[in-house]
């Protein structure tokens, strides 16, 4: 074992943890987008707390294992304090739009592959093209100039993260300790308090076993990147659960085998396709989807490229920012959930009304 290079050895756990992910997910039905659609239109919020519960767990997991010393959550890119707010708000509200013409997350858009959704591949590689061009290619100019021009040195104001804890330590000058306790506890417990109020979400086992399994899912892959993959002379990025810049290195992965190196958020990619088709396999609900016609197609490559670039923009997906980047309490995460939550009921009315004005209407209570 000792001769097994430790990335093949992440690479392998990360394998396990993303079947894990894509079985629970697909088994479950757990899908952010579903979770917003069900809201908006069916005023049905079981799906949503399912989301809203995985952000409990997940920030229990993670802040447990933080304030013990066995990760350093401040190593995350979504704790630095280089203060990205407006690519948070701008990607936000693009990947929740783009979301929705693509009928699902980067995520869903996976587990959908795994179960034989022909659709999903072409998000997919759309996706992950123009994530691609984002981070290094012909839209990574504009990206670089918007965070250049917008984001914020939170270490000029004395700050050492943008965590929700470091800014309430600092404005109301209180040890960083004891924020982080108020704050953990303050989202935890406001979190669980809304999920379980409802009768209806605490007799749903489908949507509580979702949210527990995948939140606990976050912490697991800090262990993994953080603790198993700690070394000093061949150091792993601490990461975890995200979704569409780690679809782009998969292309590049496949494209470039021989000379490339996997990671754990290529693993992870293809380990939830391979879950999501194992449980589809087993429970019969395998099936090969392909578009309904050519405007259906449109639809979904339109919204696969709005995704591609929002979800770079914001640092993440529903996944990356809405459950791994909330687990580390960042501000950042925070305001990119919001925006990615409001893209998408956004998109929905867009769906609804068939154009933008009709939805901003629609959105605001207008006729």
């Amino acid at each position: 074992m000792e001769d097994v290079p430790i990335i093949w050895v992440i690479a392998g756990l990360g394998f396990v943890l993303g079947m894990a992910f894509g079985a629970t997910a697909q088994r479950t039905n757990f899908c952010t987008m579903g979770a917003i659609s069900d809201m908006v239109f069916m005023g049905d919020w079981n799906r949503f707390r399912s989301w809203m519960l995985a952000i409990a767990v997940a920030v229990t997991g993670s802040q447990l294992m933080h304030m013990s010393e066995l990760v350093d959550l401040n190593s995350s890119i979504y704790l630095t304090t280089n203060f990205g707010w407006a690519g948070a708000i701008l990607g936000g509200l693009l990947f929740g739009f783009g979301m929705t013409m693509t009928g699902g997350c980067g995520n869903k858009t996976l587990v959908r592959l795994g179960a034989g959704n022909l659709k999903s591949l072409v998000v997919a590689m759309v996706l992950g093209l123009f994530a691609y061009m984002t981070v290094r290619g012909l839209i990574g100019l504009a990206r670089v100039e918007l965070e250049s021009a917008a984001n914020m040195d939170l270490e000029a104001a004395g700050l050492e993260a943008q965590g929700m804890p470091d800014i309430l330590a600092a404005l109301i000058g209180i040890a960083p300790e004891t924020a982080r306790m108020i704050v953990f506890a303050f989202v935890v417990l406001g979190l669980l308090a809304f999920c379980f109020k409802s009768a209806e979400f605490r007799e749903s086992k489908r949507d509580i076993v979702g949210g527990v399994i995948l939140g606990a899912l976050v912490p697991a892959a800090w262990y993994v990147t953080g603790v198993v993959g700690f070394d000093d002379f061949e150091p792993t990025p601490l990461a975890s659960f995200t979704f569409v810049n780690p679809v782009g290195e998969s292309l590049q992965y496949l494209m470039t085998f021989s000379g490339a190196t996997i990671n754990f958020g290529i693993a992870v990619v293809g380990g939830v396709i391979f879950g999501a088709f194992i449980a589809a396999k087993a429970s019969g609900e395998f099936r090969l989807e392909a578009f309904n016609d050519a405007d259906d197609m449109v639809r979904h490559i339109i919204g696969a490229a709005i995704m591609g670039v929002g979800g770079i923009l914001s640092l993440g997906c529903t996944i990356g920012q809405g459950l791994t980047g909330m687990s580390t309490l960042a501000v950042g995460s925070l305001i990119a959930l919001v925006s990615i939550i409001a893209g998408g009921v956004y998109g929905m009315k867009y769906l609804e009304e068939g154009s933008f004005g009709g939805a901003l209407k629609a959105m605001f209570g207008g006729e």
